[in-house]
């Protein structure tokens, strides 16, 4: 169980939520925000036994204005990076000493999800914008798998939660489930 809480806040804090997330709600995983850096997010690190995806490549129209942005660093031959690219970057290389580390990229954004893909190896990408946000699934598979042909766990929220207003929401809820895994199955098998 993924907890969708984009958690990030000064390392005191975080042992609260740390506390609330993974001890009294019991879930596997959290997500979290990387604006604070490592030494904030050191409490979720440290669980070595529970998930952490860092936003990375959100799925929401407005996350280029800030995610988009030049970060000059010596990572990037011509010496710089968009930032995403750059959070994927230190994730992968100085976050991730625990093996409990994963992104979110959206799916609305295949191109910087293969970007992303290319510089973590088979880190896992937690992946929202599919249903109601409109990423396209058979592009999403094709540039988020790792190279086993795994990494990736596709979210659709609304899609699914709200596939019914009426007394049948339940049942609504369920067959937009098994179509989406219907459709991941179908695209996987045709590779």
């Amino acid at each position: 169980m993924i907890l969708d809480a984009k958690r990030g806040d000064i390392g005191n804090t975080n042992n609260g939520y740390v506390e609330m997330a993974f001890d009294f709600l019991g879930v596997d995983a959290i997500t979290v925000h990387p604006y604070l850096g490592a030494e904030a997010l050191e409490p979720f690190l440290a669980r070595s036994e529970n998930g952490i995806f860092v936003l990375c490549r959100t799925s929401n129209p407005g996350a280029g204005e800030f995610q988009n942005m030049q970060v000059e660093t010596d990572w990037a031959p011509d010496g710089s990076m968009p930032l995403y690219h750059y959070v994927a970057t230190k994730v992968a290389k100085d976050w991730n000493k625990n093996g409990n580390c994963g992104l979110v990229v959206g799916a609305t954004y295949p191109h910087e999800l293969k970007t992303v893909r290319a510089t973590v190896g088979v880190m896992p990408i937690l992946i929202p914008g599919i249903g109601a946000q409109g990423g396209d699934l058979e592009a999403t598979i094709k540039a988020g798998q790792d190279s086993h042909g795994q990494g990736i766990i596709i979210n659709s929220s609304r899609g699914i939660i709200f596939a019914s207003k009426g007394a049948d929401f339940a049942e609504a809820a369920r067959r937009e489930t098994l179509k989406l895994h219907n459709a991941i199955t179908d695209i996987l098998g045709s590779k």
